[in-house]
């Protein structure tokens, strides 16, 4: 049986859906839909955790490898505060490391998540929408270049993410999270790097 180790923030553990729905568990579903055998993913995740938040917490909990698959989506909160990219980029470092040991040090079972823009959202009427997809943005491509350089695949649901900004079927009651709706579309975007991680060798 497959091991699958989530790591991040109110997008991994769902804030306002049921456990069932956030696209971790959705992704566990696609993957089982394809003959693969995963067991439950293993979440370590809270509502505006930042990068270092997430790495005190797994220091805390000392999640026990090996997985075979591990997902790393974080940093809005980072963003949300206003960090520098910089030691966020340090933090996220940091996390592509764990991720890799936590794998049996085999860097390509990680898959790195691109922050989605919470600028396309109900919450972020009367902000610069534009500014704050920019700074996304920027975040994002230092996260690439990060975990590619780590050996780690990468994902982006960045794009999907912005069709909350004229779709409010995608947008949960707090007008911030996503519905499973949109969680499903993540799930499926990742879904085939998922396959490639676990396909047999």
């Amino acid at each position: 049986m497959r091991r699958y180790l989530a790591l991040g923030d109110s997008y991994t553990i769902g804030e306002g859906v049921t456990d069932q729905e956030c696209w971790p568990n959705q992704l566990v579903g696609l993957l089982r839909a394809k003959g693969i055998e995963i067991g439950a993913a293993h979440l370590i995740a809270r509502t505006a955790w930042t990068t270092d938040e997430l790495t005190d917490a797994m220091d805390a909990e000392g999640p026990k490898g090996p997985f075979d698959l591990v997902t790393l989506l974080i940093g809005v909160n980072d963003h949300y505060r206003s960090r520098p990219v910089q030691p966020f980029a340090t933090e996220f470092t940091e996390l592509l490391r764990r991720a890799k040991r936590l794998s049996g040090n085999r860097a390509s079972r990680t898959i790195a998540i691109s922050i989605p823009d919470w600028g396309a959202t109900p919450f972020a009427e009367g902000r610069d929408r534009k500014l704050i997809s920019g700074e996304i943005e920027t975040y994002n491509a230092r996260a690439r270049e990060l975990a590619t350089a780590a050996g780690a695949r990468w994902v982006d649901v960045t794009e999907i993410s912005r069709d909350m900004l004229h779709d409010q079927t995608l947008v949960a009651v707090d007008g911030l999270h996503p519905t499973a709706a949109m969680y499903r579309r993540w799930a499926e975007q990742i879904l085939p790097t998922a396959i490639a991680v676990l396909a047999p060798r």
